[in-house]
């Protein structure tokens, strides 16, 4: 079975709905329409770390074609057990994205424990559990097939902190001003392959609208930049993911391996500040 199927499958079967018993039993992906529907998590497996910890990795579905929602963390928007903020997206795009985010447990975690996400949009409300379940441990680290990992990527050059797979790097947060552009050096490679490799950024959390320019960059020499402006004052996290190729990793047919995450937060004011 493939990965795609296997994390499909999970979230069709431990999805929960209370919008009614007979929205419990549908497919959470299956029904789409353009605005009006929720957001339905997914847990896409697990990975043991070096360390003897374990990683969930979580995903998303906006069933939405064209409805972009915000849900804020809170009651609609929280992970369980623990403080309800463990590192979420509030903004989602429509269709299908693919570990967003991941939640480390310890190495005494046990088979039957569980992380639950939960989402409510909409008048719909999902929720997913996560745990070391048979048959969803996952490669994200190294796929065998194809002798490939994650890249390599740096986002703070000062610091010179490098981060491979879904656990990814968390950078800021950074001042800056509404409507003035923030430079953003980053790099990142392949340093098993020698495979180019592609940046690309998202708005993952925030109030207003974002801009990148640009939001796809393919790394030369392993160094890259790209510039962002926001629209309003607000708190933000940027998403930063580097896949291997020019393709995203679920068109290239690797859903679960290889890529890494990473993440910026910004606190935007309406004053003078910048960098």
């Amino acid at each position: 079975m493939s990965r795609s199927r296997v994390a499909v499958g999970l979230a069709v079967a431990f999805a929960l709905s209370v919008a009614g018993p007979l929205q419990a039993q549908q497919n959470p992906i299956a029904r789409q329409q353009p605005k009006g529907l929720g957001v339905s998590p997914t847990f896409e497996g697990w990975y043991q770390n070096p360390d003897g910890t374990y990683t969930l990795s979580f995903g998303f579905v906006n069933r939405n074609t064209e409805q972009v929602l915000q849900i804020p963390v809170g009651a609609k928007n929280s992970v369980s057990p623990g403080p309800v903020d463990q590192g979420q997206p509030t903004y989602f795009e429509p269709g299908r994205e693919y570990g967003v985010f991941t939640v480390t447990v310890p190495a005494d975690f046990g088979r039957e424990d569980r992380v639950t996400w939960t989402l409510e949009a909409n008048g719909e409300r999902w929720a997913i559990p996560a745990g070391l379940i048979d048959h969803y441990e996952t490669a994200n680290l190294y796929a065998a097939a194809t002798d490939t990992k994650p890249p390599v990527l740096v986002l703070d050059e000062k610091t010179w902190t490098e981060s491979v797979g879904p656990n990814g790097q968390r950078l800021g947060p950074i001042i800056q001003r509404v409507g003035q552009p923030l430079a953003l050096n980053f790099s990142a490679w392949d340093a098993w392959g020698g495979n180019n490799v592609t940046v690309r950024w998202f708005k993952y959390r925030g109030p207003g609208d974002i801009t990148f320019d640009p939001q796809t960059v393919t790394m030369v020499n392993g160094d890259g930049s790209t510039s962002v402006t926001f629209s309003q004052p607000g708190d933000y996290v940027l998403y930063a993911r580097a896949d291997h190729a020019g393709v995203r990793v679920s068109e290239a047919g690797l859903e679960q391996c290889c890529w890494t995450n990473g993440y910026v937060s910004v606190t935007v004011t309406a004053g003078e500040g910048g960098q």
